[in-house]
């Protein structure tokens, strides 16, 4: 790393490269310039104290001297060697997290925001709030990773919002470039939730929909075992979204899309009343019934099914599942499903696959039966 006297005009005269440069003051120890790819710079401090590395952002040299970057680098230099905190609060970490959503949030869909915000509260916030965020370590993730060791599942969730978040710190110089403390470490395996129902189960399903005391859930319910949508996307349909016989999704959770209806489900949506400009209006306020009161409708309709560990998300799987053993191709179950991703759609074919070895075995054994 190179040392010179640092001036304003050598500061000026700093030119960018394809990775980030350092360049260290010779007057001030510890003190010195960084120049991103990009082009900007930054003051930075860098020092070691107690066999800990600090690094922490001066400031803008198009905000500053170099002298008056020089004095505010010493006074920083003195407090990390005397163990007090940083007055700089720029760059804690809860301020560089609330940077990196500004910046990202636009990009995230409202549910993805919320879900990611939940998780920042919730499981991160708690771990490393007050701490300077160049000073958080690899070990430092780790630590954090494997206290969530009984919560997997929020733990492999809430690992790719602390790593955006670092991205951000190194974008912004408060890190150093490549020096993103989350890479390598492996997230949990979890056991296979996925859930498919055999047809006698849904026979039970729709022996306990008819059953059931008429209510909206019924036909949410209904189009979702028919079409294999997401709950959300059927429960907040607008009447201007079917039209020509089929259904068409403003936002689902890979873009807008269209919905391939058959003649069942049609028939679901023209038997209902046109009320509202909601298909499945709530009856309480403007809007789309809630998440909430389906999901008591549906814990009441499983159980009367005697479906108790069946989710409602598990109909998207069956309707995958029947559509792969029925012989259309991952690609069209893929579309069916709204998949960004074919190799999403893959694990309903290596389901069938294990299904079509369970029968094989099934059926060996009733052979050999016979033959003795």
């Amino acid at each position: 790393m190179s040392r010179v006297r640092l001036t304003d005009a050598k500061v000026r005269d700093l030119r960018s490269k394809k990775a980030t440069r350092n360049v260290r003051d010779a007057v001030l120890a510890g003190f010195g310039a960084r120049i991103l790819p990009s082009g900007r710079k930054r003051y930075f401090v860098h020092s070691q104290h107690e066999g800990r590395r600090t690094w922490r952002i001066v400031g803008d040299p198009a905000a500053m001297t170099v002298a008056e970057a020089r004095e505010k680098a010493r006074g920083m230099l003195v407090s990390i060697r005397a163990g007090r905190p940083a007055s700089d609060e720029e760059t804690l970490f809860e301020a560089v997290a609330e940077n990196a959503f500004r910046r990202h949030g636009g990009n995230w869909k409202e549910s993805t925001l919320s879900v990611n915000r939940h998780y920042l509260r919730n499981q991160i916030l708690p771990w490393f709030r007050g701490r300077q965020v160049a000073e958080i370590t690899s070990q430092d993730v780790r630590d954090w990773f494997a206290s969530m060791h009984a919560t997997p599942v929020s733990a492999d969730r809430s690992m790719p919002v602390l790593s955006v978040i670092m991205q951000v710190a190194e974008i912004g110089g408060l890190r150093p470039e490549g020096s993103n403390p989350c890479g390598g470490i492996r997230r949990y395996r979890r056991r296979n939730r996925d859930r498919f129902l055999s047809a006698a189960e849904f026979g039970r399903l729709g022996k306990a929909l008819r059953g059931t005391k008429p209510s909206l859930a019924v036909p949410i319910i209904r189009l979702l075992a028919l079409t294999g949508c997401r709950s959300s996307e059927i429960r907040t349909l607008r009447w201007t979204d079917f039209r020509d016989g089929h259904v068409f999704l403003r936002d689902s959770k890979t873009g807008p899309r269209t919905v391939w209806l058959s003649s069942a489900a049609r028939e679901v949506l023209d038997s209902l009343p046109r009320t509202s400009p909601w298909i499945f209006p709530s009856g309480r306020k403007d809007g789309p019934v809630t998440g909430t009161m389906l999901g008591r409708a549906w814990s009441r309709i499983r159980t009367e099914a005697g479906l108790k560990d069946v989710r409602l998300h598990d109909l998207r799987h069956a309707y995958a599942s029947l559509a792969v053993t029925g012989g259309e191709t991952v690609l069209t179950v893929g579309r069916l499903l709204g998949h960004g991703d074919p190799q999403t759609t893959l694990k309903y074919v290596h389901d069938s696959e294990a299904e079509a070895e369970r029968a094989a075995v099934a059926m060996g054994a009733v052979l050999a039966e016979r033959q003795t």
